[in-house]
C-alpha cells in the first residue's frame, strides 16, 4: 500500500524532475523514510540513475542514520542530508566500486592510485561538496618534505579537507602527523573565507579508545573512520535503524 500511495502523490513532483528510471527503482524501496531521503538527495545532488542506485546498494541511508538520534534520522528522511563539519563524515566508507578482494593485501599508495583512477565514485562516496585539489600533497617543515595523500576542497563549507589513507589500523603517531599538516594548512594555505581545514584518516581498522586518548586536548577537526572494500549487509543496518527508531 505504502509504494502505490508513493506512486499516486509523487507521480507529478518526481516524475518531473528525475527519469523514469530513478522513479522505477525508488519504487523498489519499501521502506518510506530511506525511499524519501533518496528521492530528495537524487534531486538535491542531481544525481544520475547509476549514481542513486549506487547509493542506494551501498546502504547509504542506514549509514548515515547511525550515528544520529531518533529525531534526526525522521529529519534526514524529510529533508536528505544538511551539511555540517560532521555530518560529511562516513563511518565506514565503502569502496567495493575498486573491486579489491577483501582479502587482497593493498599497500597505501595502491589504495591511493585506484582511489585517484576511480574519482568520479570516490567523490560520490565523500558526499557532496568536495572537488578534488591535490595528491601528494607535499609540505616541507624544519626542511623535512612531508607529503599529504589526497587534499580536497569543500564548496558548502568552504575549506580544505586532508585525508590520510591508512591499510592497517590507525596509530596515535598517524592523529598527530595530521595535527600538524592542519596546523601547516591553516597558517600557510589558507586564505581569506577559508574556514579551518579538516582531517580525515581513512584506515582499515581503528580502536576507539585509542583515538580518544589520542585526539584528546586537540582543537583541530579530525576525524578517524574505517573503510571497507565490499558493500554492507544492508538488512543489518536497516536493523540498526529500527532500533534507533524504536528506542524512544
Amino acid at each position: 500500500m505504502p509504494t502505490v500511495l508513493y506512486q499516486i502523490q509523487k507521480f507529478q513532483t518526481v516524475s518531473g524532475k528525475l527519469s523514469w528510471s530513478h522513479f522505477a527503482e525508488l519504487l523498489t524501496i519499501s521502506d518510506d523514510l530511506a525511499r524519501s531521503f533518496y528521492e530528495k538527495q537524487s534531486i538535491e545532488e542531481n544525481w544520475t540513475f547509476r549514481e542513486m542506485k549506487r547509493q542506494i546498494d551501498s546502504a547509504l541511508f542506514e549509514r548515515l542514520a547511525l550515528s544520529k538520534d531518533k529525531k534526526s534520522v525522521l529529519q534526514l528522511a524529510e529533508k536528505g542530508q544538511i551539511i555540517g563539519t560532521s555530518s560529511i563524515i562516513k563511518d565506514p566508507y565503502v569502496f567495493e566500486f575498486l573491486n579489491i578482494s577483501k582479502d587482497a593485501i593493498i599497500k597505501e599508495r595502491g589504495l591511493e592510485k585506484k582511489l585517484i583512477d576511480n574519482l568520479q565514485q570516490f567523490l560520490l562516496e565523500l558526499g557532496k561538496g568536495f572537488s578534488f585539489h591535490a595528491r601528494q600533497f607535499k609540505i616541507t617543515v624544519d626542511n623535512e618534505h612531508l607529503f599529504i595523500d589526497l587534499v580536497f576542497y569543500h564548496r558548502i563549507l568552504k575549506c580544505f579537507v586532508l585525508i590520510d589513507l591508512k591499510t592497517k589500523k590507525v596509530k596515535h603517531q598517524d592523529i598527530g602527523q595530521m595535527n600538524l599538516y592542519l596546523n601547516y594548512f591553516k597558517e600557510e594555505e589558507n586564505t581569506e573565507g577559508d574556514n579551518e581545514p579538516i582531517g580525515i584518516i581513512i584506515a582499515a581498522d581503528k580502536h576507539e579508545f585509542l583515538v580518544e586518548y589520542a585526539m584528546g586536548g586537540i582543537s583541530n577537526k579530525i576525524f578517524v573512520s574505517k573503510y571497507q572494500l565490499y558493500l554492507p549487509d544492508r538488512k543489518v543496518l536497516e536493523d540498526k535503524v529500527k532500533e534507533i527508531l524504536d528506542s524512544e
